[in-house]
């Protein structure tokens, strides 16, 4: 057998190699018959091997070169030098061993994680893997010692088995277990695995580093026994056992300093919450005994409802080695999950801020537990919109605290799969699996995190494995339920203790050194406590920054500024009915344009698309972005905005509303994922970073919004309450009764108003354009923000009568919340009913009012829910001192306004000394679903209804 050089299989080889088995794969008989039984006795993974050898995209390339025929195929060893391929017959031993380590290397790149060591408690056995045992490949004992040409792996250019086995199990086998062979790109992967692969996953750390590392898990855990001795049983889910995430959390953002990130938005669960405020937040100790004593996060004078303590969330600045980076935690219910993609927004919205367009200057980073990131729906919706174009933030670090358990629920009973953190490669996440009981390998991987993060801008993922010392919280007992598990943990030494011990056996510290860090550090707890007995916050932050010269809602009337002026509307109107020559529009949307300049020219016919437009364009004009998201809303689920028109020959987009003049403000227009938790929960965050954007959601139908019912719940209506957070986000949501059936029909209209109460948002359900141009006006044109849930049409958006005036946009014009009955010649005093109705009803009253003839009927609408208008309604209804109120409505009775309004209308009419003492119900009677899915019963329901109100007594 001739001799081939061990260098046959070396990179810039492989492309020959690839070439050769792609044939072979392709036919087998087209191969030599000597390489046909070199490659069928491959496993079936070996293309995959020869392709990770030949490198990434920015490797140096070698081509493959054919001459002759037969077996004269040459190979490059460089760009310009070839020599003949052997035959297989005479591959030498040393190559056919080089492809089988490279393979078995290969096997611990895949699979190398589950032989790791990251249980601390080592509850399970770490059974072997039959691809990484090197006799899976052909080796026997006797080849360990045999050297092995493996071109510049691990450092090594021959190596014997032994030191290649050593060299994978010492990587990807020890405190660290790497997940990166799923993703896909070649850069990323290569860039992952020399740095896995150069530093044998390991870091070495200064003395004065180790030092720091222990003066950090030192408070850490010293913090947690505080509370635990001077609170006894009280509530702090506490981080007894993941102490380690604290350096892990400065190891990320001063990492992330010297990378160019300036700030960091987190977000997280209440487990260790408190923790990471005292200790990586900077809060200070005196505020929080102070709370534990039962004393309130903010001044006295600050209204709200306020929050527990571990659910709470501050802002501060942290400078590493000279640079500052600002921290802000995002306030979070218990709700484990659900401010992840709040988090996301605000990133978003402070990258716009800050102009980062590169997304290197401010990024998210948000810490799960386990069963959280593994259980909750949020978590996928959260990754699904990290690479799409209208929620990316350039990646976020994951940071799960795996506690192995979910309150009381083992792993195998909460996930299918052997990770809580398998979610991830749907999106093609690396993870980084670590025990937390080695801080030094916590800390490696946490700063290769933050690199990745900033090369690829890409989300990544930390699965620390811990342990949760004292149950789910300080009051559970969990031996209860996991009994063998806890008197594992009642055993296990602690971090810090594990930590400190191996600083002195290795002699990094002395005792008196480690017992300084202690000492020290209880002196500074002793003093806080001391300090907290008379403490008092002295401000609030929720103005501050951004939200600088904004103010606490106040007053009744509370208009706004929101008129246009004419020529401004000219403006604009010309904007959203031009398209360059060039661009192919489609011919409906060109006859739509030219009747939408008609109507503008005329100053009347303005339906309900063009005014929202009209409000989008005026305010851009005025300086304000404008950021709308939701299902397919570019041009509308009702085929009724075409905000974007789409070229009919490139399919190139157009934004009319963006080309209003130089120098204005942009529009965002964004069609959504089908997600509706996470987008909305993506929106409100955004809205919570910048008050000067008109931040809007729409759902694709009213109904939709069940699925975010929990960002609704838990911070929409209640966020400035709990955290004292401003929000001036919009919720559309289309509504009205057209026969469709009850899933489309109704968007729980009742729902928003149960949430409403201390002035926390708004609920409007408008009938006119031109309302709706004010009311979204008037969400930038006031001192202060107030989220608004607004019932859209969807029938209405065509009707004939739903249009509105020019002249109503102008000036002196603004939102009514009150509307009176447009009808001419109505006397008040022949007046003998008033019916009151809200939304899309009105325009069946009105018709069938007309086809009676009706005038001792006066219809009245209440645009705005909440807060109810008592004073307008007061107002109008004086006129008319002895007709019988009736509210009608098209909902069911035990749905819809009905059960809100009526002590509200009834309050009313009690101070205008009406004799009426409740005020009369017409629509239909209560019902499970929302609506019937038979037409012929829609309208009989509906007529029924609308006779009831019309018909006088």
């Amino acid at each position: 057998m001739s001799t081939i050089p061990a260098s046959f299989l070396s990179g810039p080889n492989a492309p020959f190699i690839e070439e050769l088995y792609a044939k072979y794969l392709e036919n087998p008989s087209a191969v030599d018959p000597s390489w046909r039984k070199f490659f069928s006795e491959l496993q079936d993974d070996s293309a995959i091997v020869l392709q990770d050898i030949r490198g990434a995209s920015w490797a140096p390339r070698a081509r493959a070169v054919e001459i002759g025929n037969g077996h004269e195929e040459t190979y490059a060893t460089s760009e310009t030098s070839a020599r003949p391929a052997p035959a297989a017959k005479d591959l030498s031993r040393a190559a056919r061993d080089s492809l089988r380590a490279m393979m078995l290397i290969r096997a611990y790149r895949v699979r190398g994680h589950l032989e790791a060591s990251l249980d601390p408690l080592e509850l399970k056995p770490r059974h072997k893997h039959s691809e990484l045992d090197p006799r899976s490949y052909g080796f026997t004992d006797a080849d360990m010692d045999r050297e092995i040409y493996i071109d510049n792996v691990f450092g090594y250019q021959h190596a014997t088995l032994r030191q290649i086995v050593h060299a994978v199990r010492e990587t990807y086998c020890g405190s660290i277990g790497v997940e990166y062979m799923h993703i896909e790109n070649p850069d990323q992967k290569k860039w992952l695995q020399q740095r896995i692969e150069g530093s044998r996953n390991q870091r070495e750390f200064t003395p004065r580093g180790k030092q720091a590392i222990l003066e950090r898990l030192t408070a850490a855990e010293m913090f947690e026994k505080f509370l635990d001795k001077k609170y006894t049983g009280t509530k702090r889910f506490g981080l007894d056992g993941g102490e380690t995430m604290i350096p892990a959390l400065e190891q990320i953002i001063k990492r992330g300093s010297q990378l160019g990130v300036k700030e960091l938005v987190l977000g997280m669960t209440h487990r260790g919450r408190l923790n990471v405020l005292a200790n990586f937040m900077n809060k200070r100790f005196a505020a929080i005994f102070s709370e534990f004593q039962g004393n309130a996060a903010n001044p006295e004078d600050v209204q709200g409802s306020a929050d527990v303590k571990y659910h709470l969330g501050t802002s501060a600045d942290r400078e590493f080695d000279g640079r500052v980076v600002h921290l802000s935690l995002t306030a979070n219910p218990s709700h484990l999950e659900a401010v992840n993609t709040v988090v996301l927004g605000k990133v978003r919205a402070k990258q716009e801020q800050r102009k980062d367009k590169n997304m290197e200057q401010v990024m998210g980073l948000l810490i799960h537990g386990d069963a959280s990131f593994a259980g909750q729906g949020l978590v996928p919706e959260s990754l699904e919109l990290s690479e799409l174009d209208g929620y990316k933030t350039g990646g976020t670090i994951h940071f799960i605290v795996n506690n192995q358990i979910g309150f009381t629920t083992n792993p195998v009973a909460s996930r299918s799969g052997p990770y809580c953190s398998d979610i991830a490669k749907g999106v093609q996440a690396p993870i980084f699996h670590v025990n937390g009981d080695d801080p030094e390998a916590t800390l490696f991987v946490s700063g290769l995190a933050m690199e990745f993060r900033q090369e690829f801008k890409r989300d990544v993922v930390i699965d620390m494995f811990c342990y949760r010392r004292f149950g789910h919280n300080e009051s559970d007992e969990p031996a209860f339920t996991q009994p063998m598990m806890y008197q594992k943990i009642a055993a296990h030494p602690t971090t810090r203790q594990i930590y400190s011990q191996r600083l002195l056996e290795e002699g990094s510290i002395s005792q008196e050194e480690a017992d300084r860090v202690v000492h020290e550090f209880q002196s500074r707890l002793d003093s806080e406590l001391e300090v907290s007995q008379s403490y008092k916050p002295n401000k609030a932050d929720w103005l501050e920054g951004a939200w600088s010269g904004l103010e606490i809602a106040s007053g009744d009337d509370r208009r706004g500024a929101t008129s246009a002026d004419l020529d401004k509307l000219e403006l604009v109107g010309k904007a959203i009915t031009t398209v360059p020559a060039t661009f192919n529009a489609n011919r409906k949307i060109a006859r739509q344009l030219a009747q939408k300049e008609e109507a503008l020219k005329k100053g009347e016919g303005i339906d309900w698309a063009t005014a929202e437009a009209l409000a989008f364009g005026t305010l851009l004009d005025e300086g304000f972005t404008v950021r709308m998201s939701g299902q397919d809303c570019k041009r509308g689920t009702f085929s009724q905005r075409h905000a974007v028109l789409v070229d009919q020959e490139t399919e190139d987009e157009y934004i009319p509303l963006n080309n209003i003049r130089d120098g204005q403000a942009k529009l965002e227009i964004i069609n959504s994922p089908l997600s509706e938790a996470g987008v909305l929960g993506f929106e409100y965050g955004f809205s919570l970073a910048d008050p000067k954007a008109l931040v809007l959601w729409e759902a694709q139908f009213g109904d939709f919004a069940n699925g975010a019912q929990v960002i609704i719940d838990q911070f929409i209506s209640s966020g400035e309450s709990k955290w004292l957070r401003m929000s001036g986000l919009v919720m559309l949501l289309p509504h009205g009764y057209e026969g469709q059936g009850p899933e489309h029909s109704s968007a729980r209209l009742e729902r928003y108003l149960q949430l409403c109460a201390e002035d926390n948002m708004q609920v409007v359900n408008a009938t006119t354009p031109a309302n709706y141009f004010h009311v979204l006006r008037r969400q930038l044109h006031r001192a202060f923000r107030k989220p608004l849930i607004m019932m859209t049409p969807k029938s209405l958006l065509r009707h004939k009568n739903a249009v509105s005036k020019l002249a109503e946009f102008g000036p002196n014009t603004s939102f009514h919340r009150v509307l009176w009955d447009d009808r001419p010649g109505l006397d008040d005093k022949r007046i003998r009913r008033v019916v009151l109705c809200s939304g899309k009803v009105y325009y069946d009253l009105l018709q069938e009012a007309e086809n009676r003839e009706q005038d001792q009927v006066y219809i009245m609408r209440v645009e705005q829910l909440y807060p109810f208008p008592g004073k307008a309604l007061a107002a109008e209804l004086q006129r008319f001192p002895g007709a019988e109120i009736v509210w009608c409505q098209e909902e069911p009775k035990n749905m819809g306004p009905w059960t809100f309004v009526m002590p509200e209308i009834e309050a009313v009419m009690e101070s205008l000394g009406s004799k009426q003492a409740r005020v009369r119900y017409a629509g239909r009677p209560a019902a499970a679903s929302p609506a019937t899915g038979l037409f012929k019963r829609h309208v009989k329901e509906q007529n029924k209804l609308v006779n009831e109100a019309l018909t006088l007594s």
